[in-house]
């Protein structure tokens, strides 16, 4: 007998049993298609609030931000330019609670349901392609997560209803920023 091999795409398992839809947030991203993530991932989204980011220094002398969310800091990860200061924080579940990512974001939330059906993989569309073509040159030699590089943490193109969304590697996101806090 053959051994049944798991979905490699893990929103399977995130699929309601009432009505086979997954329940998805889109995430509105700057230079890039919209960020597409299970809402049950989404722990909370506020107002950004200055007085709770913090720029954290490393022993390599690299920063990451941090932000204060219930008396736990989070690391940071701009869905933005850097020069431009977010009105929103969307907090990220992680596999552990010092994997939890908090998304600095300008724009609204949009909650869809949408059937497996409905989601096409995808290649990133061509007014993203030559952008991080040019921005490999930013990433890190030894791989690390760069936020000027698009491919460097794109885990999948896809598109629902002709629009293109990019689904992340939260996981790699998450612990890089955190391989680097350290």
């Amino acid at each position: 007998m053959s051994q049944i091999k798991k979905h490699s795409f893990e929103a399977v398992s995130l699929l309601t049993a009432a009505n086979g839809m997954l329940e998805a947030t889109i995430i509105p991203a700057m230079n890039q298609p919209d960020w597409i993530v299970p809402s049950s991932l989404i722990l909370d989204s506020v107002d950004y609030n200055e007085d709770h980011s913090d720029a954290a220094q490393s022993s390599s002398e690299e920063s990451v931000e941090t932000y204060a969310w219930q008396q736990q800091s989070v690391a940071v990860f701009h869905l933005l330019a850097k020069d431009q200061v977010p009105d929103k924080v969307v907090i990220l579940e992680g596999n552990t609670v010092q994997e939890r990512l908090a998304l600095y974001i300008r724009g609204e939330l949009r909650r869809i349901e949408v059937s497996i059906s409905e989601v096409q993989d995808s290649e990133l569309p061509t007014e993203y392609v030559e952008d991080s073509v040019m921005d490999k040159s930013a990433e890190a030699k030894d791989g690390e997560v760069s936020e000027e590089s698009i491919t460097s943490y794109l885990f999948q193109a896809i598109v629902i209803e002709e629009t293109a969304y990019i689904v992340p590697d939260l996981d790699k996101i998450a612990h890089q920023l955190v391989i680097v806090s350290q």
